[in-house]
């Protein structure tokens, strides 16, 4: 019974910790608030732009699915602890080969990365400030795309939960002894804590061919 709670509550952490927000128009389509930044000039209209943005929060939600379900098996088989001896060990790789899949780059990336390889880029700081503006005044985050002569850039904020601050949250209240503990030996730099609930942690950095 433990187990499956654990299990349960990984997916929930998946989905909300690193979730991307959905709604719908009134005919049911899926339907994308996009904020654009164009370095060059471009013919493409609104539509393209937002199918670029749904592209991209495709991609990123699809390798969150492969990470969550390998999460929950990591769980599964060694509960709690061994979920964070799978993070340290898998996650990076499968991230990376869904973008092989992809064809794109797709990354977490964060101010206060946990995996110092998760440090956020000069541009991918200035957004991650955005979001937490946004998300301090209380206002829904849209993704944001950036588009070049070739290439497209997505991004969107990952939010935490109280699930989320088993891991990210204040040590020794939210992060359990133990945890805390493993968390000091498997990621001795570790800056991903701290965290309340409705943070921005980081965000998906997805890029790819028009």
């Amino acid at each position: 019974m433990k187990k499956t709670v654990l299990a349960l509550s990984a997916l929930v952490f998946i989905l909300s910790c690193n979730g991307a927000k959905k709604s719908k128009d009134n005919s049911g389509n899926k339907a994308l608030d996009i904020e654009v930044e164009q370095e060059h000039k471009s013919v493409e209209s609104p539509q393209d732009f937002s199918k670029y943005g749904e592209r991209g929060l495709k991609y990123a939600l699809e390798t969150q699915g492969v990470l969550g379900k390998n999460l929950m098996q990591a769980i599964r088989k060694e509960g709690t602890l061994g979920a964070l001896s799978f993070c340290n060990e898998k996650a990076y790789p499968l991230t990376d080969s869904m973008a092989v899949v992809h064809n794109a780059t797709i990354k977490r990336v964060s101010d206060k990365p946990r995996n110092q390889d998760n440090q956020a880029n000069v541009v991918e700081l200035e957004y991650i400030e955005t979001f937490k503006q946004i998300i301090a005044n209380e206002e829904s985050p849209n993704s944001i795309v950036k588009d070049s002569d070739a290439k497209v850039q997505v991004y969107y904020p990952i939010l935490t939960n109280a699930m989320c601050l088993q891991c990210h949250g204040q040590p020794n209240k939210s992060i359990e002894s133990s945890t805390l503990s493993q968390l000091t030996i498997l990621y001795p730099k570790d800056k991903a804590v701290g965290y309340d609930v409705n943070e921005v942690r980081g965000i998906w950095s997805v890029t790819f061919n028009k």
